[in-house]
């Protein structure tokens, strides 16, 4: 029998938020192990499918895939194999390799020490002969893996599928069900209700695990073992490798002053919880400061602590690091800490809105610490638990569910979503659903109707939330100590590495003023956005009402009007549907009335600070900067930005200025490394003002 052992020193967090700890979850689109679903339905269809016998002069890319191929038709046919021999040569490396049947050959004779009792275990083996042997050759420079000699004769009867699948072969408890089974058996379960709960949570009958009861009971003894040899030690490393983060931040510190971290310490005076941010991430906070992404989906293994990163997102949608927290556990105490320490690091001011995971514990702790920021759940986050929750108790229902659940999601109108919501839950039957309920008492804080008025800067979007969980894949794939880690985090985060904005032309679709003004104010992030709402705005008619207002709606859809409010004196515009004060993009409606009334360009209000292009974060280092070594910076700057507006206007303009500034930056170059060294060195450090 086969357990996988841990690949990674970290992994997402399973406990499910609903607080029952007999409830956990797995993600949806994480890459794990097979489910035993799965690997029914998987080993059904291939049971159905007509599977080719291996014969002499078969080709494979591989030894591995031979021996893959094999196992599948040893699986189907009644058996198991194993590796036999190989050989190596100098040139080749392995060039042969035998595969056998399970019961080939024979056990060797062993001798029983005297005046011991000693178990006499009958062999399985029994000089079957089934095999394939394989020879490696170099063809055109490519290696590939020939069959040479192939037999399916055994001597010995074949078994059935639902006898086959019990060789030690196939049976493998996957991590997953590892971590389940060590939980449940620190709860106190016996081996046997171990295994009835998870077929029970797996919704399989009795018997149809890949693995039988004493496999477990030999896994949860096996690692007790492991636990209490190497528990001294595990202890001994975490308090070693804590230290050694300490002294790493310490001396961060001492070469960089704009570098910052905390931490606290147990009644042993031990590292309990510590934080650390850049000067890169701090400046960065300065200027987009709005809304914080907060991650804390993943937990060490070797550590047995919990990680936490705060997250931003630039004028051009770039995901931005603001700093990062180890603790030792999930009390409100030290989420608390956590939240006070960034706050700290981040001058005292805090977000104005903070997304999340679903956690009930850390949406108390920001309900204390953060009372004037908003606590937005991520939906993304939702909808990656709602297979764990629902597949099993809907069974073929529940693509029909997350269909509705989805829909439910967009909806605009509070009033209708609780409408709805009661609608679905009675119809699918989860009037007792714990989730269900879990999800409902937090609707405020997730639901698009409940959140929809207040600024999230796009940060809600999938596209956003696929690129944290890129950043965090990045810093965990080494596996290695919290010294390696902290300076992998470091070079993950560094603004100096990060390939910036270049400047682009972005194509006008509509020939409106209002477009060609907005291409050379916003980023080409944020004016694709307005752009795609100026396209779109073109499919509404609207109607003006007596009280000055207008309903808009599309030209073919009857449902989905919207009211929008003009104020002509204040040039004020505000529209029910809110994308801008959920995006700080005017909409496709807004953007109608302003075109019926012959807006050329769209007042300064609508183009937030956070989304024009002189917000663009530049790297830089203000260790050592004077006042006055700015000046010249702050007119060269100028005269930048000037040049770029201007040449963005059109493609002409904006191919001219490159080639022509890349032929003068060029020539200043090269004249100034020929100039000869001064003595006076200038601090070449710049900060540029925000």
């Amino acid at each position: 029998m086969n357990s996988a052992a841990s690949k990674s020193i970290w992994y997402r967090r399973q406990q499910c938020p609903c607080g029952d700890w007999k409830c956990y979850i797995t993600h949806e689109g994480d890459v794990e192990e097979p489910s035993t679903a799965s690997q029914l339905a998987k080993y059904n269809t291939m049971s159905t499918e007509a599977m080719v016998a291996p014969y002499v002069g078969m080709v494979f890319k591989s030894d591995e895939d031979a021996f893959e191929y094999y196992g599948n038709f040893a699986r189907k046919n009644g058996f198991s194999i194993r590796k036999e021999r190989s050989r190596l040569s100098p040139q080749l490396g392995v060039y042969k390799r035998d595969f056998v049947c399970y019961r080939s050959g024979f056990a060797p004779a062993r001798k029983k020490p005297t005046g011991e009792h000693h178990r006499d275990r009958k062999s399985v083996r029994c000089g079957c002969d089934a095999k394939m042997y394989l020879s490696k050759e170099v063809v055109d420079g490519v290696s590939q893996w020939f069959v040479v000699q192939f037999s399916n004769v055994h001597n010995h009867e074949l078994l059935e599928d639902d006898q086959v699948r019990l060789l030690p072969a196939y049976r493998k408890i996957h991590e997953v069900d590892q971590e389940r089974i060590l939980l449940l058996s620190r709860a106190g379960f016996p081996t046997h209700r171990i295994v009835k709960v998870l077929e029970m949570e797996k919704g399989i009958q009795g018997g149809q695990l890949p693995f039988l009861e004493r496999d477990v009971r030999n896994f949860i003894q096996n690692r007790k073992r492991v636990v209490q040899e190497n528990d001294a030690l595990l202890s001994e490393k975490r308090e070693n490798d804590t230290t050694e983060l300490l002294e790493a931040c310490k001396a961060t510190k001492e070469a960089d002053e704009n570098f910052v971290y905390d931490f606290t310490v147990d009644e042993s005076d031990k590292v309990e919880n510590i934080a650390w941010s850049y000067g890169e991430s701090v400046h960065a906070y300065n200027v987009f400061s709005d809304v914080v992404y907060f991650d804390t989906t993943y937990r060490s293994i070797t550590y047995g602590m919990l990680f936490g990163a705060w997250f931003g997102i630039d004028n051009h949608g770039k995901t931005i690091f603001f700093g990062c927290v180890l603790l030792q556990d999930e009390t409100h105490r030290s989420v608390a800490w956590a939240l006070q320490t960034f706050v700290q690091f981040m001058k005292g001011r805090p977000p104005q809105a903070i997304i999340t995971d679903l956690d009930p514990g850390l949406r108390d702790a920001i309900g204390s610490e953060l009372p004037t920021t908003k606590h937005v759940i991520s939906v993304w986050n939702i909808l990656a638990k709602l297979s764990s929750w629902f597949s099993l108790p809907l069974g073929l229902q529940y693509v029909e569910f997350k269909s509705e659940f989805e829909a439910l999601y967009c909806l605009e109108v509070p009033d209708e979503f609780d409408l709805r919501w009661n609608e679905m839950v009675s119809r699918f039957g989860l009037n007792s659903d714990k989730h269900i309920a879990l999800l409902f008492s937090l609707r405020a804080s997730w639901a698009l109707a409940f959140i929809r008025g207040y600024f999230l800067a796009r940060m809600t979007t999938e596209l956003y939330a696929k690129s944290v969980d890129a950043f965090l894949k990045g810093i965990f794939n080494s596996q290695t100590c919290l010294r390696s880690f902290f300076e992998q985090v470091g070079v993950s985060s560094n603004f100096q590495s990060h390939e910036f904005e270049e400047m682009q032309y972005v194509h006008s679709k509509t020939c409106i003023p209002i477009e060609e003004h907005a291409r050379s104010t916003l980023t080409s992030f944020a004016f694709r956005a307005l752009q795609h709402e100026v396209v779109l705005a073109m499919q509404y008619a609207a109607s003006e009402m007596s009280t000055g207002s207008y309903l808009v709606r599309h030209f073919s859809k009857m449902e989905g009007e919207r009211l929008v409010i003009w104020i002509p004196e204040e040039e004020q515009i505000h529209c029910s549907c809110k994308e801008f004060e959920f995006s700080g993009i005017l909409c496709r409606h807004a953007l109608r009335i302003l075109v019926m009334k012959n807006y050329f360009q769209l007042p300064e209000k609508y183009f937030l600070s956070r989304w024009r292009r002189e917000s663009t974060l530049i790297p830089y280092d203000d260790r050592n900067t004077q006042n006055g070594d700015d000046e010249w910076f702050q007119e060269f700057h100028s005269l930048t930005a000037t040049l770029f507006t201007e040449s963005s206007m059109t493609k002409e303009r904006s191919d001219y200025v490159h080639r022509e500034l890349t032929k003068e930056i060029t020539r200043l170059l090269n004249e100034v490394r020929g100039m000869p060294p001064s003595e006076e060195v200038m601090d070449s450090t710049l900060s540029p003002t925000s």
